[in-house]
């Protein structure tokens, strides 16, 4: 890879390969951070973070509205914003079957998000 990073769209966190260096080896550009930050901004409520958690771990990969609301003390409108704001920020896909909603953990966004944030032995701290 050049000296200069590519900039990246969430569209390429779908891909195989990284999207970007690890923030530990290489500066992320501006116009990358732009596009990365909504995502990294949605998983910093503990609500949506317990709701990610939540899709992600599913056992069969999806998990309908139905059984995530009742597991906080929020009303439904509530859950369902909070919920409308992890898909605006590309991390879950979602699909209505009847009355139910069900919500699925994009994996790569995820796994690029992880990569983004990876840390070897070279940072001090």
């Amino acid at each position: 890879m050049s000296k200069q990073a590519a900039v990246v769209t969430l569209a390429d966190l779908h891909a195989a390969e990284p999207c970007c260096p690890p923030i530990a080896q290489h500066r992320i550009p501006a116009e990358t951070a732009a596009v990365l930050a909504p995502a990294f901004k949605a998983l910093g409520d503990p609500v949506r973070l317990q709701l990610m958690s939540m899709i992600a771990s599913a056992p069969d990969g999806e998990i309908c509205v139905c059984d995530l609301t009742p597991a906080f003390e929020l009303s439904g409108p509530t859950i369902s914003h909070h919920l409308k704001t992890l898909r605006e920020a590309g991390l879950v896909d979602s699909d209505r079957r009847g009355t139910w909603v069900y919500y699925r953990a994009r994996a790569g966004v995820l796994r690029q998000l992880a990569g983004l944030l990876t840390v070897d032995g070279s940072v001090r701290g």
